[in-house]
């Protein structure tokens, strides 16, 4: 099914292939309502992805409530869509089909923003969940009063309406601004809680969260061309942002079915205990004493002696049992230092890799990689290059 959903929607993205299929069926559907209704298929599959996702990807709190946030706002798009479709409001006029789109689009964005902030922190506060219902009943507010104001028919063409949908444009774009900065400082403390646990690089579980992040934002200055524009300029902004709807979803979706979300998690887990062992421990003090410190100092060089940092895939809480000290210690020595975990050892496998390069210039570059404990080759060049600004070839040709 997660194979087919895609590839269906690839289908009735091309429009082509749509027009050939649903026009002889319909020969008086004009291209706009083509657009409508390959929008309203699109975001029923969408939905039925949400919906059959596997119990065991959504059973934690966070996630079950991304899942359902992002379907809502799925059924919504909907919802809009279909309207559209049914009533003809691009025909009746641009300014009819803006009040409709303003008055469902903005929900449906409010709700996949707060998905993704469930999917980064495990809940909201309560600024993320009243900022969208406030801009939501600002623009209901403005086109209330512009449709009492000009004393005619809901759906006529009026001034007051054309200004109240501006002003409301201009609320949902502050709106989602503030959303992208609460998701862009989420996702960097989502990297340095994956770097102070992990000891190789795992920033790549979040590029899709991140190109999610930024596709809301564009979106988001995308709708005042979606809503008051027309004709071929329409269609293209239209297939951007179904596409950038696609991919948002199914990225959650695979995301939740991968062993990625798990990683994060455990990350995370480990993050919290550690600041409570830490307020436990240091009466919530950031700093370590200096017996402490020389205690950490000590156990480090100990462990580095006996080549504890050459073992792959040693994350912070097997490397701080190994020295024989408390986790949280080795976390604040390496906060102190202004250094990540993950930064921190593999700058001494990166020593050991110029050690060993020098002793033995005859080693591959993999028997390097596996003898320094980098998880592959590709991985320890890079991180050799990143270091001393040279490739292995390069510095061996050096010395």
């Amino acid at each position: 099914m997660c194979d087919f959903l895609p590839l269906s929607v690839y289908f009735c993205i091309k429009s082509t292939l749509f027009h050939k299929l649903f026009v002889p069926l319909y020969p008086k559907i004009e291209k706009m309502k083509l657009i409508q209704f390959t929008a309203l298929v699109m975001m029923g599959l969408l939905t039925m992805k949400l919906l059959i996702l596997p119990k065991w990807a959504v059973s934690n709190y966070a996630m079950s409530r991304a899942r359902w946030l992002m379907t809502i706002g799925t059924g919504l798009l909907g919802i809009q869509f279909m309207l559209q479709y049914m009533l003809g409001l691009r025909e009746l006029g641009v300014t009819q089909a803006a009040m409709l789109n303003l008055a469902l689009f903005l929900p449906c964005s409010w709700m996949m923003t707060l998905a993704v902030i469930f999917v980064q922190k495990g809940r909201i506060t309560k600024m993320d969940k009243y900022i969208g219902l406030m801009a939501w009943a600002v623009v209901l507010a403005l086109l209330f009063v512009a449709i009492l104001i000009d004393g005619r028919p809901l759906l006529s063409d009026t001034p007051e309406l054309r200004w109240a949908e501006i002003a409301g444009s201009a609320c949902y774009l502050a709106m989602q601004g503030y959303y992208t900065w609460r998701h862009l400082t989420n996702l960097r403390g989502m990297r340095q809680t994956l770097a102070n646990y992990y000891d190789y690089d795992m920033e790549g579980i979040l590029n899709w969260m991140q190109l999610s992040i930024f596709t809301l934002a564009i979106m988001a200055m995308m709708v005042p061309l979606l809503i008051f524009i027309s004709g071929p300029i329409l269609a293209f902004f239209s297939l951007l942002f179904f596409v950038g709807i696609f991919y948002l979803v199914d990225s959650f979706c695979l995301y939740t079915v991968s062993s990625n979300a798990a990683k994060m998690m455990e990350a995370e887990q480990n993050e919290e205990e550690v600041e409570m062992e830490e307020n436990s421990e240091e009466g919530n003090n950031s700093n370590i004493n200096a017996d402490n410190l020389l205690r950490v100092e000590l156990a480090v060089k100990k462990w580095t002696d006996a080549g504890g940092h050459l073992r792959n895939g040693l994350k912070l809480p097997n490397a701080a049992e190994e020295m024989q000290i408390p986790r949280y210690l080795l976390s604040v020595w390496l906060k102190q230092s202004g250094r990540h975990y993950s930064e921190w050892i593999n700058d001494l496998r990166i020593e050991e890799a110029k050690h060993v390069m020098r002793e033995h210039p005859d080693w591959s570059n993999e028997a390097i990689a596996q003898h320094c404990g980098f998880s592959d080759r590709c991985y320890f060049q890079k991180r050799f290059k990143e270091s001393t600004g040279m490739t292995p070839a390069q510095f061996l040709g050096s010395n």
